[in-house]
């Protein structure tokens, strides 16, 4: 594949950037004819690249792009305009090894496939315009009654037949933030939803190894919103033959009770004594056997439910010594331990994706809130903005830690 460089290096004035750290000041530029170079004048130069290529073409015959962007300390993540999906994320080991800690596909083929169209496990796509279920793909807004489409059996599942994850977004580098923000404009009516929504994702990669994801999304009518990120993580890096061995903390003492099409039943239950719980750290295999249904698949309530950005959930692997700590200002977070992976997806490198190869933590309201009057509420109204915001930060401790 071709490659087109739109950004090749940036040497940042600030330090280690924290969660939306950093801007430039006191720069001098270079222009050449496939680049741009920024230089900081500083003591503390940290290179930052942004770089594209063409990832193939969508089923709908478009042109799919791929985004690299790269950090000081040589973590990449890569993005495609398709879905807005993440497709790939290295980050380093304890012995300084970079290894792919999300599954996904090289190119667009991967997620055309049969297997993968088959199977819809949305591998790193933006979900919407409504992750997770809604009942029976109803609900009733301002005395009138809606009909979405239906793929989950008969309820609506992560924004429905095309949701937000099978669309060519608008996407634009931000060199400067080491950032790319993606924009869709869903129209009124699409998958039964009212509302023209316009809706706008913002990937950061920064000097302190955090994927930050930024939500905005504005309507014309009221209309449910509960977008979030549907990466698969295992932080083995392949070397492990599923994640059951990563060890999870979740901060929530409360989740809730769904029915058997996974549909909350409005009960927010204690995880005092159940195999749900994941107050103390945990490995996804411990219990996973007795959760009915064949693994966890279910939305935790977290400890503080205010839109302040908190920490959700820590997930650590014992082998390579990787972290992962999820910090997010929605109320929830699905834990998803992969039950439904069964051989039939083959990823990058080749790996096949058995049960529970890997697990999923998506940040997000409540399920069927629409229809759950005593959930936080997901109904956005004109003149006011959907904002949320997502951090998946990396680092690593030693054995035994």
């Amino acid at each position: 594949m071709k490659k087109r460089q739109i950004s090749k290096r940036f040497l940042l004035l600030a330090a280690l950037g924290g969660i939306g750290a950093g801007s430039l000041a006191g720069c001098s530029s270079q222009q050449t004819t496939d680049s741009t170079e920024i230089t900081a004048t500083t003591d503390q130069q940290q290179e930052m690249n942004i770089s594209q290529e063409s990832f193939g073409t969508t089923p709908e015959g478009e042109e799919a792009t791929l985004y690299t962007l790269t950090n000081a300390q040589g973590m990449q993540v890569q993005i495609t305009d398709y879905g807005a999906t993440i497709t790939s994320l290295l980050t380093p080991d304890r012995e300084g090894e970079l290894g792919d800690v999300v599954l996904g596909f090289d190119s667009m083929e991967g997620y055309k496939s049969q297997e993968y169209v088959k199977s819809g496990p949305y591998f790193g796509a933006i979900v919407g315009r409504y992750g997770n279920r809604i009942a029976k793909g109803r609900f009733t807004l301002n005395g009138e009654e809606y009909q979405l489409a239906t793929n989950n059996g008969e309820n609506h599942l992560h924004g429905g037949l095309q949701g937000f994850d099978k669309v060519l977004w608008q996407a634009e580098p931000l060199p400067q933030q080491n950032a790319l923000r993606l924009t869709y404009v869903s129209p009124d009516g699409q998958e039964g939803y009212p509302g023209t929504l316009t809706t706008t994702v913002t990937y950061t990669l920064t000097n302190d190894n955090e994927v930050k994801i930024d939500y905005e999304a504005k309507t014309d009518k009221p209309t449910p919103v509960n977008l979030t990120n549907h990466s698969y993580f295992n932080l083995a890096a392949g070397e492990a033959e599923d994640a059951l061995g990563h060890v999870v903390t979740i901060n929530a003492d409360k989740y809730t009770v769904v029915d058997e099409s996974l549909i909350p039943t409005g009960e927010l239950r204690d995880l005092e004594g159940t195999v749900m719980d994941f107050r103390e750290p945990q490995t996804i295999g411990a219990r996973v056997k007795q959760v009915e249904g064949g693994g966890y698949d279910h939305n935790y309530v977290l400890n503080n439910t205010d839109d302040s950005l908190k920490k959700a959930a820590t997930v650590y692997e014992p082998t390579s010594g990787r972290v992962m700590e999820v910090f997010t200002t929605e109320p929830g977070i699905q834990f998803y331990s992969g039950n439904f992976l069964d051989g039939t997806i083959t990823g990058s490198g080749g790996k096949v994706y058995e049960q529970h190869y890997g697990f999923a933590l998506e940040t997000q309201h409540f399920p069927d809130s629409p229809n759950q009057p005593k959930f936080p509420s997901t109904i956005l109204e004109p003149g006011n903005t959907y904002e949320t915001t997502t951090v998946y930060k990396f680092s690593t401790r030693e054995d035994g830690q």
